[in-house]
């Protein structure tokens, strides 16, 4: 039995990977940060108890800010897989919180890869990269196309990018990185913007909430389905050699379109709900990520199953549902609650 082990498996991407890979008969270790509330509501569904005969999925408190966790964990499980999924991946917050997010996201990947390096642990490593280390370079986006980020997050990206190659080329790590374009699913984070925009079509289209407040709707993005990108992580890492790979649809829609298309599933018009808020406009704008994803497409034998429109029908849906059930539960404690959520 292979054993892997996930760093950000409570969010978006880690739940389905860790679901791929217990499918895939692997024992799957995840971290998770000490917080004063729960934060494992992704992973509940699929959570064993460590007592429970044939558990394979286990959590343990780690961080990336935390190099003894790190290589304390190495240590005891030697994993035969990392895949370091972890970060502060909001791109707008980056700008908010800079010091924090390059800590986690750029010191966070140098530490586990010394973790490896000290610990003498023989495993495969993913590092988990993204096009917005692109910028405003112009597309499609490929492995050479030059970085140009144009945000903390970005930049905190490509240095977590170039030292998982300096590592592989200094001390014959197998290695891999993955420059994931956007991918969504009803697991994104309510910040984030796909998200934002079908949890509002929830809510307008039960009268819970009136206005939708966006920033840049001109905005160009390669929009894919999560779990269609684990499946490319996990092909990485059973490659002979490794190496670099873009991933993404090679399709581009502006944020625009995802509005229309999520209001129209849900027989509304987006011009009734919708405005423009100076606020959610980011410092440095990036306008058009469009990947160019031949490599992975030839080497790994990676496709895309899901489209963009039945993505946004996919989340748009879901949220449908998850308002339905909160109803039934009460209708004035989902009010302030969607209240609430306003503020942020």
């Amino acid at each position: 039995m292979k054993r892997a082990l996930i760093t950000g498996t409570t969010g978006q991407d880690g739940s389905y990977l860790t679901e791929f890979l217990l499918a895939k008969g692997y024992e799957v270790h995840g971290l998770k940060r000490r917080a004063s509330s729960l934060n494992t509501e992704r992973l509940d569904h699929i959570y064993q108890d460590a007592h429970e005969a044939g558990a394979h999925f286990f959590l343990h408190y780690a961080d990336l800010t935390d190099g003894s966790s790190l290589a304390t964990l190495l240590h005891d499980l030697h994993p035969d897989e990392i895949y370091n999924l972890g970060a502060q991946s909001h791109v707008k917050v980056s700008f908010e919180v800079p010091e924090f997010t390059a800590d986690v996201v750029g010191s966070g990947t140098l530490r586990l890869l010394e973790a490896m390096r000290r610990t003498g642990v023989q495993c495969r490593f993913y590092q988990a990269s993204s096009s917005e280390m692109f910028g405003s370079a112009p597309p499609p986006q490929s492995e050479t196309t030059p970085f140009h980020p144009r945000s903390p997050y970005a930049c905190a990206k490509v240095f977590g990018h170039d030292i998982t190659v300096n590592y592989r080329e200094s001390y014959g790590l197998h290695a891999s990185s993955g420059i994931l374009f956007n991918h969504e699913s009803p697991r994104r984070g309510e910040t984030f913007v796909t998200r934002k925009i079908t949890r509002a079509v929830a809510h307008i289209k039960h009268g819970l909430q009136q206005k939708l407040y966006l920033g840049n709707l001109e905005a160009r993005r390669d929009w894919g389905y999560a779990p269609d990108y684990v499946r490319a992580m996990w092909l990485m890492l059973q490659q002979d050699t490794p190496d670099d790979f873009a991933i993404g649809t090679g399709e581009a829609h502006t944020v625009r379109e995802f509005v229309e298309l999520a209001f129209t599933y849900a027989s509304l018009d987006w011009k009734d709900h919708v405005e423009v808020d100076p606020r959610y406009f980011r410092p440095a704008e990036v306008d058009y990520l469009c990947a160019d994803a031949s490599k992975a497409r030839k080497t790994l034998g990676w496709e895309p199953a899901v489209a963009f429109p039945e993505l946004v029908r996919i989340m748009v849906q879901a949220d449908m549902k998850n308002v339905e059930a909160r109803l039934k539960g009460g209708a004035e404690a989902l009010r302030n609650a969607v209240t609430a959520e306003g503020r942020h």
